[in-house]
């Protein structure tokens, strides 16, 4: 069984979509971001960014770590993810497609303080100009790792048209 993500995406820009503000504004607001992890300068959604996070996280953080990474190598995200947490003692969320067949969802799943499944699909947003793309053909995923946290493998919907009035406000 592969553990990769197959994207109908074109190649040159599969692993450069945009999470969409009012997902990352949902996660924001409990968790105060400071650090976009897979990010490049066109996509970044806080002010410290890293477009190579494998090299570039041999430090510590001090606040909340975002990721939506590119899809083409998950499972080394998810270890990735859960090593800051552990290491930092920051919550880091992590944003994946959403496919219980695969191994790296269990171990995710495993791992996690929380996991959130998105009702509706996400359109993301592509970096280049800034709109919206459709076509998405998964669910998503949110998996929180926060060492602090007491909570072990809860598991939680969330609507994504309540993510989206919650942005609103």
């Amino acid at each position: 069984m592969s553990t990769e993500h197959k994207s109908n995406a074109p190649l040159a820009i599969r692993d450069l979509w945009q999470t969409p503000r009012f997902v990352f504004d949902y996660y924001d607001r409990r968790f105060g971001f400071q650090w976009d992890l897979a990010a490049s300068k066109k996509n970044k959604l806080c002010e410290y960014y890293s477009d190579d996070a494998f090299s570039d996280c041999t430090h510590g953080f001090d606040g909340g770590v975002w990721c939506n990474p590119p899809f083409s190598e998950i499972p080394r995200w998810v270890d990735l993810c859960y090593d800051i947490s552990i290491k930092s003692k920051v919550p880091v969320v992590l944003l994946l497609p959403a496919d219980t067949s695969v191994r790296w969802f269990k171990r995710a799943f495993t791992l996690c303080t929380e996991c959130h499944l998105i009702s509706g699909r996400l359109s993301f947003i592509n970096a280049e100009t800034q709109k919206a793309v459709s076509g998405n053909n998964k669910g998503t995923v949110i998996f929180i790792f926060d060492s602090s946290s007491p909570l072990k493998s809860s598991v939680a919907l969330v609507d994504r048209e309540d993510m989206k009035a919650t942005y609103n406000d």
